[in-house]
């Protein structure tokens, strides 16, 4: 059995071995460490010189991890932020670059133009009255003696486009501020303003430019979240609100605004999906009852009305309620007269209404907004169908109903005028000449009306008892059409068919 002793010896002799090795160990990586550094740097710069940013950009990673001290390894990779357009990257970079080497001129004249930009104009000055002192280079000098009097410039300019935004003076303000922007283009305190002076002026669309770019520029900047979405709202656009008040409760789910706002948006955002829901199953009296709850979820934004206006015109249209349709209609075209959607469905209920040329007249309005739109085109062709044919043989009127009576309502009016008209009811040869003439047109009318096909073509401007026309339709009728032909043998011998 081999004693405790005897093992201990053992390992105490191979105790400086493995000192020797540790330390030949922690050599070589030492070496390995500053090498690498080396590599990573020189790989970065000709990356960097051949527009690999990417991958230069990890060169200089791990040059920095390698090396927390190298300055040079900081000011290249601030280098690659600039090129990437990174420039909330590349500042702390440069800042670290100063820090380490403070006498760094081109560090500092990249930072100062970077807070120039950002508008934090009195950092930006001191770093180039530093520079100026530094003995720089002509070039360098030039360059901060330059951006110097620029921001001494800018200085003046925020001053006084905040006097004119305290007095309420929003347009000269806004210039001002287009000057200060022109240069400080990260500057989120005066893109916010600016934005305010867009929406006292009811410059939507800019404002709405200007928040999110404030947005992107600023870290947590709930608040031109919580204003994009309210501009949304105003504006009728229930959904980038909704998108808006959203990115707000990211950053902070507690925002007591943000989350008032969230629920009223999704409320009525709901409401209107689920009014659009029932329009695409036809279920158009469902459809206009939810757009009226819309209106009474959010009675206070006019474009919402119009909104819930317009689809309820649309609804009713689809419906086939024709005069309820133009009025409708016509109310939100009071407000928007432009709305291309809304001409065309005021054209197609006065369509429905038989006045086809006021549905030519909103087509033809319609056009010069919507150019190439085919269901303008196709709904001016119809309208246009219809009134030649109504200045011609209308079955409609001829039995007295509406284009969208059932076969049931047809048969019923046809009976009624048939044994009105019918020619045995007239002695005078005059009367029953023309009685005969109408019980024709009643029966013929009947006969189309009744028949899908016939009455699809005759909707659709054809006269299927057009002898020009429609010649195989009048061929049948001549060769004793058994579905059509009222008479029966003899000059008067008139017979019903009521089926």
């Amino acid at each position: 059995m081999v004693s405790i002793e005897h093992v201990a010896h053992k390992i105490l002799t191979y105790i400086p071995y493995v000192l020797v090795l540790v330390d030949m160990r922690y050599e070589g990586v030492t070496c390995g460490r500053d090498g690498s550094v080396d590599n990573h740097m020189e790989m970065g710069k000709k990356l960097l010189a051949a527009g690999q940013l990417a991958d230069a950009l990890s060169h200089f990673h791990a040059a920095v991890d390698g090396d927390p001290k190298n300055y040079m390894a900081f000011y290249r990779r601030a280098t690659v932020f600039l090129a990437m357009g990174k420039s909330k990257s590349a500042l702390p970079d440069l800042s670290r670059v100063i820090e380490l080497k403070p006498d760094f001129t081109s560090a500092r004249l990249q930072r100062g133009n970077l807070l120039l930009k950002q508008g934090r104009l009195d950092e930006a000055e001191s770093d180039f009255k530093k520079v100026l002192k530094s003995h720089p280079s002509d070039k360098d000098e030039r360059e901060a003696q330059s951006q110097l009097t620029k921001s001494d410039e800018i200085q003046r300019l925020v001053a006084q486009a905040r006097s004119s935004y305290s007095s309420q003076d929003y347009v000269t303000a806004t210039v001002q501020l287009d000057t200060i922007i022109e240069t400080c283009v990260w500057d989120v305190t005066s893109r916010e303003m600016r934005a305010e002076c867009f929406i006292q002026m009811g410059e939507m669309g800019k404002a709405i430019s200007d928040l999110k770019a404030a947005s992107k520029l600023k870290n947590d900047n709930t608040q031109a979240f919580y204003k994009l979405s309210n501009i949304y709202y105003n504006l009728g656009d229930h959904e980038m609100s909704l998108n808006e008040v959203r990115e707000c409760l990211k950053l902070d789910p507690d925002h007591k605004q943000c989350y008032s706002h969230y629920k009223q948006v999704k409320k009525l955002n709901k409401q209107i999906q689920s009014a659009e829901e029932l329009i695409q199953e036809q279920r158009y009296e469902e459809a206009v009852s939810k757009y009226e709850t819309v209106m009474k979820t959010e009675p206070k934004v006019h474009q919402f009305s119009l909104l819930a206006k317009g689809r309820i015109c649309h609804a009713l249209a689809q419906g086939q309620h024709g005069s309820k349709a133009i009025s409708v209609c016509s109310e939100v075209l009071e407000s928007d007269p432009e709305n291309v959607n809304v001409l065309k469905d005021r054209a197609e209920a006065f369509i429905q209404d038989e006045q086809y040329e006021e549905a030519i007249r909103d087509y033809e309005t319609a056009a010069k907004h919507s150019e190439n739109d085919r269901q303008i085109k196709e709904g001016m062709d119809k309208a246009q169908r219809l009134l030649k044919q109504s200045l011609r043989r209308d079955y409609y009127k001829i039995l007295g109903v509406k284009r969208n009576a059932q076969k049931k309502e047809i048969i019923k009016a046809y009976r009624k005028l048939a044994q009105q008209w019918h020619p045995d009811n007239f002695q005078n040869p005059e009367e029953k000449k023309k009685a005969e003439k109408r019980f024709i047109d009643i029966a013929q009318a009947k006969e189309v009306l009744t028949d899908p096909e016939m009455r699809t073509k005759f909707d659709h401007g054809e006269d299927p008892m057009d002898p020009e026309s429609q010649q195989s339709h009048h061929q049948n009728f001549h060769g004793g059409h058994s579905g059509f032909n009222p008479f029966g043998s003899g000059p008067f011998n008139f017979k019903f068919n009521f089926n």
